[in-house]
């Protein structure tokens, strides 16, 4: 696993991106596969998920991550969460990109495997989020919408705020179709800033499109981590749906507040 300089400072925290190491799934998801949603053996993630949880010190019912969708739904998890039963909670979780909590000792998290993992911590606050944005969400601005949800829930002031953006694809690598450079620049986006021409083919740079978002939304500059991880070249530490297929595994991004 892996953690950012930016929030290792907080010792109320706890954060994490997980590696394709450690884990006991095989094949397209060998071996740290921690989504249940991606077509692994469930016996296989569920065993990935209890060597997590031991590391982390929490049950596994403590770490929490959504049915992610592509979207820009959000959920706060809170004590009214925690008392429903298990259909209800996995109801709440469906088509959600993002979540927010201030909850003490539950770990919030959203899987990808080129998509951005966005960790979102409010030291004012005491407030914990994650967010997933592939391009349909950045486009959707989740970022965006996630920082405004915690101003909305929680009282977080924008300048409060540090942000990881996580490995990710790079834009030396993603490449694009014109129809997703013509849906960013419908919603607004800086296209010749986060778009990249070579051979005249297209590149989207995913983790500088969620920067300008971020920036957008009142960040300063210097509370925004990007890891400069590429999921897709390094393909030996982290998985990658594009190299791999959208059967393959995940990784976890993880926050709590301890």
């Amino acid at each position: 696993m892996i953690t950012y300089n930016l929030l290792n400072k907080f010792n109320e925290i706890a954060h994490f991106c997980t590696t394709l190491q450690g884990g006991v799934s095989v094949g397209n998801y060998a071996s740290f596969n921690l989504s249940p949603f991606s077509g692994d053996k469930p016996e296989n993630q569920q065993r990935n998920l209890e060597i997590l949880s031991r590391h982390a010190g929490l049950s596994v019912e403590n770490i929490i991550f959504p049915f992610q969708t592509h979207g820009t739904e959000i959920r706060i998890i809170d004590t009214l969460f925690s008392g429903k039963d298990l259909p209800e909670k996995k109801k709440f979780l469906y088509g959600v990109d993002a979540l927010i909590t201030n909850n003490l000792n539950i770990c919030i998290g959203v899987t990808t495997a080129d998509c951005v993992p966005l960790t979102f911590y409010d030291p004012a606050k005491r407030v914990v989020a994650v967010a997933h944005a592939g391009w349909r969400g950045t486009s959707g601005r989740i970022a965006e919408k996630t920082v405004l949800a915690m101003q909305e829930g929680f009282g977080t002031q924008p300048d409060d705020l540090r942000v990881v953006i996580g490995p990710s694809i790079s834009v030396r690598v993603y490449n694009v179709g014109k129809d997703v450079y013509d849906h960013f620049e419908a919603a607004g986006f800086p296209v010749s800033a986060i778009f990249k021409t070579e051979n005249e083919q297209l590149y989207l740079d995913l983790p500088k499109a969620n920067q300008w978002l971020l920036l957008n939304a009142g960040i300063p500059l210097e509370q925004i981590e990007i890891s400069g991880v590429c999921t897709y070249t390094n393909h030996e530490d982290f998985f990658s749906a594009r190299r791999l297929g959208i059967q393959s595994g995940r990784m976890l991004s993880g926050i709590m507040l301890k």
